[in-house]
């Protein structure tokens, strides 16, 4: 029988960067077998929206293994902690019901060898905090903002700050936030000029846009 998952080998040739596994879809067994794959190879691998009781599974298999559980990112090897002085992207989350997002964000870029630095909890409802990091923010090359509810922060952000940023929607708040739609609705309709909008929750994808921005500039 045919293997269900087939490892796209040459994505590193034609994109820069290797395969990542969505693990939310997934079977225990299938990661596993596409483990045992990367481990005989003794190359790590990062896996995206990995449930716990999965990653606990794992964990008890491949010692070696990172995971956090707010995030749900798994890699076979932990990598390296990258100083976070001069971080070329900042990841900023509205509340501390966002630190999941943004943890994706951070340790997706982190395994694609890219520095960025996280600041936590600086959303509108508290608009002094935000103001209090504005040099900070002001020392990146691309800002990603993670945010839920009325999703408002990106806006704000973009009318204060010139880098590119990529506005990450999260499926956090009550009632009419509809599971992030809201947020989704209100950063595709900011009236801040040339943000990017990714999909509710996608922390990786954020990273993701910003490490091909940076690759593009470096390439020049």
């Amino acid at each position: 029988m045919d293997k269900a998952f087939i490892i796209d080998k040459d994505r590193k040739q034609r994109l820069g960067f290797e395969e990542v596994i969505y693990g939310a879809s997934k079977s225990t067994a299938l990661l596993s077998e596409l483990l045992e794959d990367y481990s005989e190879k003794n190359k790590n691998v990062l896996i995206t929206k990995l449930q716990q009781e999965k990653a606990i599974v794992l964990l008890n298999v491949y010692r070696t293994a990172f995971y956090d559980d707010e995030s749900g990112i798994f890699m076979l090897y932990p990598i390296n902690k990258i100083e976070n002085h001069n971080a070329k992207v900042g990841i900023v989350s509205a509340g501390s019901s966002d630190i999941g997002v943004a943890n994706e964000a951070y340790y997706t870029l982190e395994y694609m060898g890219v520095k960025s630095h996280v600041i936590h909890d600086v959303g509108v409802a508290g608009l002094h905090r935000l103001l209090s990091k504005i040099e900070l923010l002001k020392t990146f090359d691309i800002l990603i903002i993670v945010a839920g509810f009325e999703g408002a922060l990106p806006t704000v952000v973009g009318g204060l700050l010139p880098q590119p940023i990529i506005a990450v929607p999260t499926s956090v708040g009550y009632g009419s936030a509809k599971h992030g739609e809201t947020a989704l609705h209100a950063m595709l309709t900011s009236c801040a000029n040339g943000i990017t909008v990714v999909n509710i929750d996608n922390g990786y994808g954020a990273a993701m846009s910003a490490f091909r921005m940076l690759k593009l500039v470096e390439n020049q």
